[in-house]
């Protein structure tokens, strides 16, 4: 058979699948796999493509050929991650008040700016999901740390991640429980869409919004604060975990436990 017209030879040799070609357009489902004669000409098969992608995909398991990252996703979970572990180490009391310079400084660099960018990449990929969740965090990082530099500017104006506005009574409090409640909520939102995605997810982003409620308790229970301090801890590691997983599985090959897909709803 002759190479049709449209043919575009593509090469994959890792998963030495030799040469082959999509034809006639998008949607016509067809592949055509070039092969050599022994006279040296080339023949050409045609095959349906849903078979060939099957086919192409064990070869290269085999091979152990592993594509380039299709995601900007373990950056926006190492942003995420170890920028949650850091505050959590102040909110369990492992460090002092003295740490929360260092906090701020990477609220803003890799917790804000950083996990911003990785939505806003991701939104142009198209990954609405990802795009949405990483631009919200790293936004809710950077309103974080601007309210603390001001609380260091002013000791009047402030808010403790644990305990509230400095000398704030009744509705002060409440302001503050109702805006880890608010993000709280909208973490459960994202929650919903992780039961179709996978272990390592459901687990950062169930975690996550327990940690925000049980922060939006802390100004009337300090147990709550510190319980969301470990609770917050295990979420950031999870995302850092996380984010090993895909980088492992995109440049290894290995599938860590909690990085299969799966489908509860």
């Amino acid at each position: 058979m002759a190479a049709p017209s449209s043919f575009k030879p593509i090469v994959d040799t890792e998963a030495n699948m030799g040469i082959y070609g999509l034809t006639g357009g998008k949607g016509l489902g067809m592949v055509f796999h070039q092969d050599l004669e022994p006279t040296g000409e080339a023949k050409y098969t045609e095959r349906n493509a849903n078979d060939w992608a099957r086919d192409w995909a064990a070869a290269r398991a085999r091979a152990g050929a592993v594509g380039p990252p299709d995601s900007i996703g373990p950056f926006g979970l190492l942003c995420f991650g170890m920028t949650t572990c850091m505050l959590m180490f102040i909110v369990t009391e492992w460090a002092s008040g003295a740490f929360i310079p260092m906090v701020i400084a990477y609220a803003l660099m890799y917790g804000g700016l950083g996990q911003l960018l990785a939505g806003i990449l991701e939104i142009i990929k198209g990954n609405t999901f990802a795009g949405t969740a990483f631009s919200s965090y790293g936004c809710f990082w950077l309103g974080w740390a601007v309210i603390e530099y001001i609380s260091i500017v002013d000791k009047s104006y402030g808010i403790n991640i644990v305990g509230g506005f400095p000398g704030a009574t009744g509705p002060n409090f409440t302001g503050k429980s109702l805006w880890f409640g608010l993000w709280g909520i909208l973490t459960s939102g994202f929650f919903v869409v992780t039961l179709r995605k996978n272990g390592c997810l459901q687990t950062i982003f169930g975690t996550l919004l327990v940690t925000f409620f049980l922060l939006a308790g802390s100004s009337y229970q300090p147990l709550c604060g510190q319980a969301a301090g470990y609770i917050g801890f295990f979420c950031g590691s999870s995302a850092i975990y996380a984010a090993l997983a895909m980088l492992y599985k995109s440049e290894l090959g290995w599938i860590l436990p909690g990085m299969r897909s799966c489908n509860y709803i």
